[in-house]
């Protein structure tokens, strides 16, 4: 599955916050959006999947425009992965999970064993089915958001936007959750925060400020001590791990001053 985002243009108040701005993640490949707080990486993310309405331009899924599918036809297709928050929901894991079918169901339609079926089986992929019967409230954010990343699995669709979800995670459910991501061959878009991270998971990325894409490319192309000062206004180092992948290294003004 395709998702392109083409010319997108919004104002938030008095806020141009999207000038243009366009992006392409090809089937199967895992793209990432990179860039400074404030850039508009996850205004562009609420645009695709349908939290925000953009005034001018248009999102595609493979040749379909969004606004002509209902919000149903675009769940069975897309799911979302959020920013993580503590949630105090009053569910079960398995109810959690289950909310993940509501797509794929008619009005007041009871779940049935082929739903339990594919609730056990996301479970199983995120690494949780020995939680099973836990009230979501009491599991620790990282388990929080692997039972939301399970959720997203249960709607089956063929890509999933991750919008900055592991910004509140310690660095073993960062790699967990994306991890688990990564292996399951989907087409994906994520917001990132951490360029290290985004060195380790992405096939590509869109390198955005002030709303507009600035640079786009591999990996390799974006993670450049030129870019990441243009981007961050920070000095930094990028070298190759024994494994050959990139990794920064941030200069705090107090070193380069000594």
């Amino acid at each position: 599955m395709n998702i392109k985002a083409n010319n997108v243009d919004i104002t938030l108040g008095s806020a141009h916050i999207l000038k243009s701005i366009s992006i392409m993640a090809q089937n199967k490949k895992f793209v990432g959006i990179i860039g400074p707080n404030g850039s508009g990486k996850s205004t562009l993310l609420k645009c695709i999947y349908r939290v925000l309405k953009p005034e001018s331009g248009a999102i595609y899924i493979d040749d379909t425009e969004i606004n002509k599918m209902s919000y149903k036809e675009s769940a069975k297709k897309m799911a979302v992965v959020s920013q993580h928050n503590f949630y105090n929901f009053d569910f079960t894991i398995e109810e959690v999970v289950l909310m993940g079918r509501s797509p794929h169901k008619k009005t007041m339609e009871r779940d049935n064993a082929e739903d339990y079926r594919i609730v056990n089986e996301c479970l199983e992929k995120v690494g949780m089915e020995n939680f099973k019967g836990r009230s979501f409230s009491t599991l620790s954010g990282g388990e929080q958001q692997r039972i939301i990343l399970a959720r997203a699995l249960a709607q089956q669709t063929e890509c999933i936007i991750l919008d900055e979800p592991t910004n509140h995670l310690d660095i073993k459910y960062q790699l967990q959750l994306l991890d688990i991501v990564k292996s399951l061959n989907l087409t994906v878009i994520s917001a990132i925060h951490d360029l290290n991270i985004a060195a380790m998971y992405c096939d590509y990325l869109y390198a955005v400020k002030n709303g507009q894409v600035v640079y786009q490319g591999t990996v390799e192309e974006i993670l450049t001590p030129k870019i990441i000062k243009e981007l961050y206004e920070v000095d930094s180092e990028v070298v190759r791990n024994k494994f050959g992948q990139l990794h920064v290294t941030y200069y705090p003004k107090h070193i380069l001053e000594v």
